[in-house]
């Protein structure tokens, strides 16, 4: 799957779970790069997720906030469509639906 198809899959859960984001865009001149490319906040919790798709990869910078969001006690992941049933779970689990 391509990243855009699978970004508005995980947006749409995110809906429906009543959960807030924002889609973070790096590409201007005023924004910090490395940052994830979904914010939100699920149930009191600070998520961060960086979409990729087939064969896509992180950036050391990338990997670098991930680890700095969950080191500071946020849920901080990097997620390929394979990866989909496992986020999902993780997402309830903070909505407290598990």
């Amino acid at each position: 799957m391509r990243e855009k198809p699978f970004e508005n899959k995980i947006k749409k859960y995110l809906d429906d779970i009543g959960a807030w984001y924002i889609k973070y865009w790096a590409g201007a001149q005023f924004t910090k790069s490395g940052i994830p490319d979904i914010l939100a906040c699920v149930n009191g919790s600070f998520v961060a997720i960086e979409v990729k798709g087939d064969g896509g990869k992180p950036s050391p910078l990338q990997e670098y906030h991930i680890e700095k969001i969950n080191n500071c006690g946020g849920y901080a992941v990097i997620v390929y469509p394979d990866d989909w049933e496992k986020l999902k779970e993780d997402l309830d689990e903070l909505n407290g639906e598990i």
